[in-house]
């Protein structure tokens, strides 16, 4: 048995070793890489926020100069100097981001503003909102990135998690820092007070070891509490959920929840349904699509609306160009958290909430809108000709250009490769936006059940999937469009509606939808709608009927009942294709019965048939960064406690034992009779030093187990040994060992 002591045993001392040799202290280095972790995830929330809206390499220079600055005054810089430097890191960093301000520091002398924009951050406004976070991200690394380097090489551990963690109780406050991420930073800051505890102590690598152990437990702990709601909202009929640590979609959500619901805030999803309820009706001289919102900054996932938004208090700019002015009422028919109305609003006439403007122009109440309420708006909707559009060329306002044509900088480039092959013919950026409308809705089915991909879904809808919703166009389309420079953004709201009247429109959640507006010098926003109708109407009507069939409430209004819908006009079309052609403008096409196949499959199941080619058979599950992240330290603590516990000694014995791959005859043996003396020893007493292997046997009854005793004193002794006495003996022994009970 002591052979195989020696064989399992000194793995510690052997790493103690190595770590002398290096002139490291082990434990050390494990507490400092605890604090590392604790400080990549406020990092790793900046560096996303660099990535959507900033230099993701500026920003990478930036942190590696501040742990650079950290290591050199770390050897002589007491602490007091240190956290006086790192205040004027953090007073530098905020003088550039004023700076870079539209108002600079006369943004600072409002006082009032600069409290107001804080108390925002802390109680929920993301920092990916924020005007020129890029730059906001860069300002705010260095300070707590020097600071907690600094004070982990001074083994100042505590206060370097103390820093670290209020960096990124930042992030929890502002809603950027991702569950998967706060827990990465809690289990960092774990190991690094643990850990530096011991290395005080002088603990060793034990004391790591037990570390080791409470991390798995607490992610254990903390995956089993993420699960738990998620089940008993299945069970109870509460709806799905998702675990944010072990991934997957909840229950299927409604386009209407996913694009009106959102808030500041779009992200894209896999399956969702329609909506069939009503939701408010419209009286207007003229049908419209009714507005909501528009979103500026893409983050590859999903939409953000950057600005504040900031009471009603006039009227609102209207159109560069020309424009015809449009009245709509509106009445909520149930609760209404938006105030939709056409493009562009110009003059609240009534309302029965009170009403703020978003930093893009649009409308929004103050408080929801009950049942009954109403709201007037009169709007300046842009009026202008093809001719115009095309003439329109590309001297942008200032800073539109660079607000709306924002790209994450690790969007892949096959994306503008792609545009400007399908665009080549475009001579200008109105008959490249036809272009890319056309391709899209010509090239790609609609779907309402979808996988959601990961990664970049412009990229992903562009070269992976082959169907999609309105989402996944618009936001394919308006990335497309911003590879060529040319400024657009994604809009959502609500198609016309069933019309009921010359002047009257009632509108259901099925109706909500998002498009494109793409800006023109001199003109305005213009809206693309890149969604092929057919499909989706279909869609629409089907789901009506449905809802209709199986008495479900709210799916109708006197007005409505047992009525079809009437097709929702396609946006006012400057031009068909023909006219597009004629420019001199080719657009690809999809195969011809594309359209046909997605009119049926949309008709029949409400959707066009699933995106992907999934054959049904047994796949692996995709796991994020994180979930391997939390894998990896689950199954590193149940190794520590299994080693802790010796059952990985009593698991390799058992293995060593109970299987001998060959090798030569002479070996064989040796090996076969190590293993009769390994099963004897567990079984009696040991062997004792000088006892010869025949005194050791000498008791044994078992004629099996002396002749291995003898074809081992063969081979060692008389060098007599071959194939066939090897097979004999390792045979012998193995049948010894399988009358034996395992693990013991």
């Amino acid at each position: 048995m002591s052979t195989l002591s020696g064989r399992l045993g000194g793995g510690e001392s052997r790493l103690a070793s190595l770590a002398d040799r290096l002139g490291v202290d082990p434990v050390r280095v494990l507490a400092v890489t605890g604090v590392a972790v604790v400080l990549l995830a406020p990092l790793s929330v900046l560096w996303f926020v660099s990535n959507v809206a900033g230099d993701p390499t500026v920003f990478a220079a930036i942190v590696v100069a501040s742990v650079l600055g950290a290591v050199v005054v770390a050897r002589f810089l007491s602490v007091v100097p240190a956290f006086l430097l790192a205040a004027g890191l953090l007073v530098g960093g905020g003088v550039l981001y004023v700076l870079t301000l539209p108002g600079g520091f006369d943004v600072v002398a409002q006082g009032e503003t600069v409290v107001e924009d804080s108390i925002s951050l802390l109680t929920g406004l993301s920092v990916i909102r924020i005007v020129n976070a890029g730059v906001w991200a860069q300002a705010a690394a260095p300070a707590p990135t020097f600071l907690t380097v600094y004070l982990a090489l001074r083994r100042r551990y505590v206060l370097a998690v103390a820093v670290a963690g209020a960096t990124l109780s930042v992030f929890v406050l502002t809603g950027d820092a991702t569950v998967p991420t706060v827990l990465f930073g809690v289990l960092g800051g774990a190991a690094a007070v643990g850990l530096g505890d011991a290395e005080h102590r002088g603990g060793g690598l034990r004391a790591a070891e037990a570390v080791a152990i409470v991390l798995a437990v607490v992610v254990v702990v903390s995956l089993t509490l993420s699960v738990v709601p998620v089940v008993a909202g299945t069970v109870t009929g509460g709806g799905g959920g998702s675990s944010p640590l072990l991934g997957g979609e909840g229950g299927d959500g409604t386009v209407e929840a996913s694009l009106i619901s959102a808030g500041s805030n779009i992200g894209i999803l896999g399956s969702i349904e329609l909506s069939p309820e009503v939701r408010f009706t419209v009286t207007s001289e003229r049908e419209s699509y009714w507005r909501v919102g528009s979103y500026d900054r893409f983050t590859g996932a999903g939409w953000v609306r950057t600005g504040p938004s900031r009471p009603y208090d006039g009227t609102l700019q209207t159109p560069p160009g020309s424009s015809r002015t449009v009245v709509q009422t509106v009445r909520a028919e149930g609760p209404l958290d938006v105030m939709p109305a056409a493009w562009k609003p110009r003059r609240v006439r009534a309302s029965d909430v009170p009403v703020s403007v978003t930093s893009a122009g649009g409308l929004e109440p103050a408080q929801s809108l009950s049942a009954g309420d109403t709201f007037t708006v009169e709007s300046r909707v842009v009026v202008a000709s093809p001719g115009e559009l095309r003439t329109a060329g590309t001297d942008y306002p200032g800073g539109l250009q660079e607000r709306y044509t924002q790209l994450p900088a690790n969007q892949p480039d096959r994306v503008a490769e792609r545009t400007a092959r399908i665009t080549a013919n475009a001579q200008n950026p109105y008959d490249t936006a036809r272009v890319v409308e056309q391709w899209l809705e010509n090239n790609r089915e609609y779907s309402l059940s979808v996988e959601r991909p990961s990664g970049n879904i412009a990229d992903a809808f562009l070269f992976d999937m082959e169907a999609g919703y309105c989402t996944y166009y618009a936001t394919t389309m308006v990335s497309m469009l911003r590879t060529q420079d040319i400024p657009a953004r994604l809009v959502v709201g609500y198609t016309p509606g069933q019309q009921v009247a010359e002047d009257r429109w009632v509108a259901r959640g099925l109706d909500s939808h998002a498009w494109v507006e793409v800006y023109f010098p001199d003109v305005g926003w213009v809206r693309f709608d890149p969604t092929p109708a057919g499909p989706r109407e279909a869609a629409e009507q089907s789901r009506i009927d449905t809802a209709r069939d199986g008495g479900e409430q709210s799916v109708d209004i006197p007005d409505t009942q047992n009525e079809s819908l009437t097709p929702t006009p396609t946006p006012p079309s400057f031009e068909s294709a023909d006219d597009v052609q004629n420019g001199n403008v080719t657009v690809q096409t999809a195969t011809p019965d594309i359209r046909q196949r997605q009119l049926q499959s949309a008709a029949v199941n409400g959707t066009a048939a699933p995106a992907g080619g999934d054959d049904g058979g047994f796949s692996l599950p995709d796991l994020s960064r994180e979930q391997m992240g939390f894998g990896a330290i689950v199954l590193f603590g149940a190794a520590v406690a299994a080693r802790r516990s010796g059952l990985t000694g009593r698991a390799y014995r058992e293995v060593w034992l109970r299987y001998q791959p060959r090798t030569d005859p002479t070996r064989d043996v040796e090996r076969a009779y190590e293993r009769l003396v390994y099963l004897l020893e567990r079984e009696g007493p040991s062997r004792q030093p000088g006892q010869t292997p025949r005194e050791f046997l000498g008791g044994v009854t078992d004629e099996r187990a002396r002749r291995v005793l003898e074809l081992y004193e063969r081979s060692h002794y008389a060098g007599e040994a071959s194939e066939a006495t090897a097979d004999e003996a390792v045979d012998l022994v193995d049948d010894i060992v399988a009358e034996r009970p395992a693990l013991r």
